[in-house]
């Protein structure tokens, strides 16, 4: 990974990935986005300009707000991040830094034709380095994503904190496939006079045209590891291991919370049906997945396997084989698992090219913290009210 130091940080391009080194005398004096960039320091949101004449815009995670899981999906390009209205009593667009009135200023913009989209300013996209102030350039965004239009790529979401409902915004954008951002077009940008000359050709296009063009990166390996299958905080791990305790008397009960879980992960699941706890010894699932819309769509049958595992054990070559053996011609799998898949498991249905998705532990965790339940006790108030008549 290339690092830049906070003496070259000044005039460095932008590379995708690269850190860019704060000082280290400890105070917020350390952020080196107001020389990287020419914006302000502090917060998520900073921006050149005026709200009706945006220059730039840099969006910042620290990737610390479990409430609000800022991410970025590199195999698609998709960047998921959420605005800044996150206590109540403010209304959607009153926030002290104007971060949801930048964000529907731009998504309108950039469904309105050629003339507003080049009122969309250039949006930059950090996460922290979790050293110091340090940050990781992401990419260049711009707002939407492929085949959606901007009522589905921003929505307000609401949210319960101390019995009080608020909402905020929910934006996806694209990473655009521009590896290095050039100095010369950022300090154009910030000395008033930019020079689209040395914009990345990714960006000219959408500007002109609209197309947009990701930053595709497929991984080089296709099974995950385990600790990339078990969450990565506490406040995950308490929130799997609160459905896991739920369940362990009743491991069975769980098919139907596995089922609830497939529905948030895909959410085209038009039929979903829990099969008796008679038949095979349990109670898997069985549904149908909708590929288009309309009189065109067509229905794909799928199965679903759910393990209610603890966190520290593995779902083996047995347990898998029975779920591929279960799948008829055309066909997919849905394997749900509190715990994680063994790597041998996980390697055999790559290499095999069986069509089986997996929902680990980590997976579990990030759907309920996106679903508005982002604490162990939010989720023992949804199991207890969604699925206590089940045990």
């Amino acid at each position: 990974m290339r690092v830049f130091t906070v003496d070259e940080i000044a005039a460095a391009d932008l590379i995708v990935d690269a850190t860019y080194q704060g000082d280290r005398r400890g105070g917020a004096g350390d952020d080196p986005l107001p020389r990287l960039a020419g914006v302000n320091a502090g917060g998520g949101f900073r921006y050149r300009g005026r709200l009706d004449h945006l220059e730039l815009v840099a969006l910042t995670s620290n990737k610390r707000d479990p409430d609000w899981p800022d991410s970025l999906d590199r195999e698609t390009g998709i960047y998921t991040y959420y605005g800044d209205n996150k206590t109540p009593g403010r209304e959607l667009h009153d926030t002290p830094r104007f971060g949801n009135a930048i964000l529907q200023r731009v998504f309108a913009d950039a469904e309105a034709g050629r003339e507003a989209r080049a009122r969309v300013p250039p949006i930059l996209v950090f996460s922290s380095a979790d050293v110091r102030r340090d940050v990781i350039f992401l990419g260049l965004a711009v707002p939407g994503t492929i085949g959606q239009s901007g009522l589905e790529d921003l929505v307000a979401v609401w949210r319960t904190r101390d019995d009080r409902r608020f909402q905020n915004y929910r934006a996806r954008f694209t990473i655009l496939r521009a590896e290095a951002i050039s100095r010369r077009w950022l300090a154009g940008i910030v000395a008033g006079s930019p020079d689209d000359a040395h914009a990345p050709p990714e960006w000219r296009v959408w500007v002109e045209t609209g197309r947009i063009t990701p930053l595709l990166a497929p991984r080089t390996i296709q099974y995950r590891r385990r600790h990339e299958q078990l969450p990565s905080s506490a406040r995950g791990l308490e929130i799997v291991e609160t459905i896991h305790q739920f369940f362990v008397d009743d491991p069975h009960g769980f098919e139907s919370c596995a089922a609830e879980l497939v529905r948030m992960m895909i959410p085209d699941v038009t039929s979903l049906d829990v099969t008796r706890r008679s038949r095979d010894g349990g109670r898997d699932a069985i549904g149908q997945f909708r590929i288009g819309s309309g009189e065109s769509a067509i229905l794909v049958d799928f199965a679903i396997e759910a393990k209610c595992y603890g966190l520290n054990h593995a779902v083996g070559v047995r347990d898998m084989s029975r779920l591929i053996s279960r799948l008829r011609h055309r066909q997919f799998g849905v394997l749900v698992t509190t715990g994680y898949v063994d790597q041998q498991a996980y390697r055999e249905i790559k290499d095999d090219q069986h069509p089986i998705v997996v929902i680990s532990a980590s997976d579990i965790a990030a759907l309920l913290v996106r679903s508005g339940c982002g604490t162990a006790a939010d989720v023992k108030a949804w199991l207890e009210r969604s699925f206590a008549a089940t045990l």
